[in-house]
């Protein structure tokens, strides 16, 4: 799947699984939801997520706070 399969909106939300290192996309969409700061994430610009709590992060500092909160770090 890629932006050009379908004419999608800017308020669609994407629904994924993520995996080690891949997701797969459960509902088609532009974009998902940073479990941190609420920020919307281009599906295109995602590259830190955690397939064990199943979320997705901005950036690497988001995902590094979010770790260190279910860590006790």
């Amino acid at each position: 799947m890629n932006a050009h399969d379908r004419d999608f909106t800017g308020s669609d939300l994407a629904r994924l699984h993520y995996g080690d290192g891949d997701f797969a996309v459960l509902k088609p969409g532009r974009y998902v939801i940073c479990a941190v700061t609420g920020l919307k994430i281009p599906l295109e610009q995602l590259r830190y997520w955690s397939a064990a709590l199943q979320e997705a992060y901005a950036g690497p500092s988001e995902a590094l706070q979010r770790w260190r909160e279910t860590n006790g770090g």
